[in-house]
């Protein structure tokens, strides 16, 4: 038996056998990153049932439940709240699900973040006039970020920024950092003429965007072979992040146990120090709009 809500009831032994295999994942349990996802596999399903408590009728519930919330406080006279349902209001329910997900069906934080990404795009005008389907495939194209192919042994996607090939003059830390986030960072061959291109108020839109505007749960964020004045940089963001995000950022220098413990050195591309061949942004593209 488990205690759930206050109350017991009985585990299946199917629910059981899964809940061992979310202990023991490797690559090879998870689908594609790229194309259409027939049927989630059964243990992606266990895993939002266990984080999440997600179930097919709590998700009607809670969409139903936001969808109040939002028509409510935008009868209130709050200008934030009428952004939010004129953005929202005739969204359908998958945009919705991203936002209650993100904030693990606390419908009232969904709710606030989605003020936030509303407040992020008034705030921040300039990050979204050119955000074009040709202009965010050019940035993939040039691998910022790049998308791994396989998901790493928990099941999520993995994206790659090179900030070695990054020229700051021709693709901007706007269009950067902005149209895409990296949940791995590679500081090899960061040079100081990057890093003092880079402000303080760039870098404080980018910990908004991350934090309290962009329906996604960021895992983590791993930097290697970063060199000793990526601490200055670093300890700019700081003071900006909140503390579950700093939990959430590995430092390795160039000691890469416990890199390799979370990333299988067979789906890394040889410039991420892995097995794989180098990294190529254009087939990635290729993939996500062709």
């Amino acid at each position: 038996v488990c205690l759930q809500s206050g109350t017991y009831r009985m585990v299946s032994e199917e629910e059981q056998a899964l809940r061992a295999k979310l202990e023991h994942l490797t690559i090879k349990d998870h689908g594609a990153v790229f194309g259409p996802c027939a049927k989630l596999p059964d243990h992606t399903i266990q895993k939002a049932k266990d984080e999440l408590n997600e179930t097919e009728e709590k998700k009607a519930s809670a969409v139903t439940e936001l969808r109040g919330i939002i028509k409510e406080k935008a009868g209130s006279g709050d200008d934030l709240a009428k952004a939010v349902q004129d953005t929202f209001g005739e969204k359908p329910d998958g945009v919705l699900v991203r936002f209650i997900r993100a904030r693990k069906y606390d419908v009232y934080r969904a709710f606030d973040l989605m003020k936030g990404y509303v407040r992020f795009r008034r705030d921040y005008p300039e990050l979204f006039e050119n955000l074009s389907p040709e202009a965010v495939r050019s940035t993939i194209e040039a691998g910022y970020p790049g998308i791994l192919s396989s998901r790493d042994k928990y099941g999520r996607v993995v994206l790659l920024f090179n900030i070695e090939n990054w020229d700051y003059e021709e693709i901007t830390f706007d269009e950067t950092y902005f149209r895409n986030f990296c949940e791995f960072c590679l500081g090899k061959g960061f040079t100081m003429q990057q890093a003092s291109g880079i402000k303080p108020t760039e870098l404080k839109k980018m910990v908004d965007m991350l934090q309290d505007s962009f329906p996604a749960r960021f895992k983590a964020v791993h930097f290697i072979h970063q060199p000793w004045y990526f601490t200055t940089t670093y300890n700019v963001v700081k003071p900006f992040l909140k503390s579950k995000l700093l939990e959430r950022v590995f430092v390795h220098g160039d000691e890469l146990d416990t890199y390799y413990n979370e990333f299988d050195p067979e789906i890394l591309p040889s410039e991420f120090d892995g097995k794989g061949s180098k990294y190529d942004g254009k087939a990635t593209a290729a993939k996500l709009f062709d």
